[in-house]
């Protein structure tokens, strides 16, 4: 696959607005339904909440980006604003496999050729009737709508399709390493998830031997805890800026909840 044009690395995304546990746009229902799209896993409530908070403040960073790099007192997001803060931010380049799908980001993927040489059409939404991240991003946009209210701005249809779609495929594939952190060990397999609240001192480092011995995982090898997402979470969003963020509002989207 032809890669991508190389996007040179910019400051990370200042902080967006922070919701509380029950203006969370992306319900415990709709965040189920797409782990079950992926595994056939069990997922605990704290895990289902640690998932959408991850996705609601990666979106919200999305939104922030594109609200920043919008033409002066423009409150209606484009396709291009997009554009622009994926550009200025790689942080922003979440739920890719989106990219493919969306007329936004045409030309940007590159051409793809197959052995003979020959132009390989971009994919089409198809009629599966199984709902994945493409097909099912319509679920998404009250969540999306909710964000965008948030963050004061509103997006015309074309800009509210992609936050679905990138909404969408980020979570699916959140889900998906979610299984797999849980399939491979649990957390402990991946290492510690840090979470730092500002003000807090950060933890000391651990020691080289600490991983020698895997601590048992608590739970069971069917369900997905907490920590697994957030040891998913930390893996696909790099450790930058809005990934510390996501895995900091993860830890206090459902406080006093045990992790599985």
């Amino acid at each position: 696959m032809t890669a991508r044009p190389a996007r040179s690395k910019r400051s990370g995304p200042e902080a967006a607005p922070v919701m509380g546990v029950c203006d969370a746009p992306f319900k415990s229902p709709l965040v189920k339904a797409v782990f079950r799209d992926v595994t056939a896993m069990q997922v605990s409530r704290s895990a289902a909440w640690a998932a959408a908070s991850v996705t609601r403040t990666v979106v919200a960073g999305v939104v922030d980006g594109a609200r920043r790099v919008a033409a002066e007192g423009r409150k209606r997001l484009v396709p291009g604003d997009l554009l622009a803060a994926i550009d200025r931010d790689v942080e922003f380049e979440v739920g890719s496999t989106w990219y493919d799908h969306s007329p936004t980001f045409r030309g940007l993927t590159g051409v793809l050729y197959d052995a003979g040489g020959v132009v390989v059409p971009t994919p089409r939404r198809g009629g599966s009737r199984k709902v994945g991240a493409v097909v099912g991003a319509h679920r998404f946009e009250a969540g999306v709508r909710k964000v965008l209210r948030g963050q004061g701005v509103t997006a015309v249809p074309a800009m509210v399709r992609d936050l679905d779609g990138i909404a969408s495929v980020f979570l699916t594939d959140l889900a998906r390493d979610a299984a797999g952190v849980v399939r491979e060990g649990g957390a402990a397999r991946f290492g510690a998830v840090t979470l730092v609240m500002p003000g807090e001192p950060a933890s000391p480092p651990l020691r080289k031997d600490s991983f020698r011995a895997r601590p048992a995982r608590r739970g069971d090898r069917r369900t997905i805890g907490r920590d697994d997402v957030l040891a998913a979470a930390r893996v696909r969003l790099s450790g930058g800026r809005l990934g510390q963020r996501a895995l900091t509002e993860a830890r206090t989207a459902a406080p006093g909840t045990p992790a599985h």
